[in-house]
């Protein structure tokens, strides 16, 4: 995904590519389709125009706050720059760069014009993603009201988290979900891991988060072959892996599960996407999503 696009009126574009030059930016004309062309290719988006043109044009195109650009608006006379959408995921800090110019930043999320900062913000900070996005609505609101401790836990480690704890992991674009045969080896865990990665030339650092089913907590082999390779495990229950679709027929049917290496990727992922469909490796069976 590319950075940052600045989208105006050709009678604007003196204005706007100040804007860009200051940002790093492309600066592109406006026309009825620019916004859908650049929607999911660029990762933040300045329109210098009025904010119900942009209203309109992006409605259509809104899927998740938490894969949707951020969008800011300059409004024409380059006074005020307001985040539209993704205030926590890009677009307050965006308005914030603007301010150098002589642009005011509107900010309307509750936590930032509080002068307090979201679990996004702090996520980011630390170089890492929340794992459990609907933790957040309850976080954030409690950061209004005092406190919110941020707990740094060092393992080898086990957290049993409520719903109302946000979970950060370092920062990542893909999801393994791995099934195991009982009793299976660390060295077969370590090796199917190198080979699912290899054939999807995804590298290890790029891996957000592994998961699997809680029946597998007491596996030795497959929990000491993940710490392994520096990487957490995360253990789901059956609610969270059969609300998932899985792609592929399985035998997990059998123990209540739609399926688990599918299931598990798809549904710490953040897109939802499944980029590779399980694959059985030996005693050891892997599926990755993004």
């Amino acid at each position: 995904m590319k950075e940052t696009v600045v989208i105006a009126f050709p009678r604007s574009f003196e204005q706007a590519q100040r804007i860009a030059v200051h940002l790093g930016a492309t600066l592109l004309p406006y026309d009825a389709d620019v916004f859908a062309r650049v929607f999911e290719s660029d990762r933040r988006i300045v329109a210098l125009m009025a904010t119900g043109i942009v209203v309109r044009a992006i409605a259509p195109l809104l899927h998740d706050k938490w894969i949707d650009p951020a969008v800011v608006v300059v409004s024409p006379d380059l006074s005020y720059a307001i985040p539209l959408i993704g205030g926590h995921h890009g677009a307050n800090e965006l308005a914030q760069e603007l301010a150098s110019l002589g642009i005011r930043p509107v900010i309307t999320t509750a936590t930032e014009a509080m002068g307090k900062e979201s679990v996004e913000v702090i996520a980011e900070q630390h170089g890492c993603d929340v794992l459990n996005r609907d933790s957040t609505r309850r976080v954030n609101a409690a950061i209004l009201e005092g406190d919110v401790p941020v707990l740094a836990v060092v393992g080898p480690a086990i957290v049993i988290a409520c719903p109302d704890v946000s979970v950060l992991l370092k920062k990542g674009e893909y999801t393994v979900g791995i099934g195991c045969r009982k009793g299976v080896k660390k060295e077969e865990v370590t090796v199917a891991m190198q080979q699912a990665l290899l054939a999807s030339g995804i590298a290890m650092v790029d891996v957000f988060a592994i998961a699997t089913t809680i029946k597998k907590k007491n596996e030795s082999g497959l929990v000491d072959a993940i710490a392994s390779l520096s990487a957490g495990l995360i253990f789901l229950d059956d609610e969270t892996i059969n609300a998932q679709t899985a792609r592929s027929p399985s035998k997990a049917v059998r123990i209540g599960l739609s399926g688990v290496a599918e299931p598990c990727a798809l549904a710490v992922a953040k897109r939802k996407e499944l980029v590779m469909e399980k694959t059985v490796y030996g005693r050891v069976t892997i599926a990755i999503a993004r």
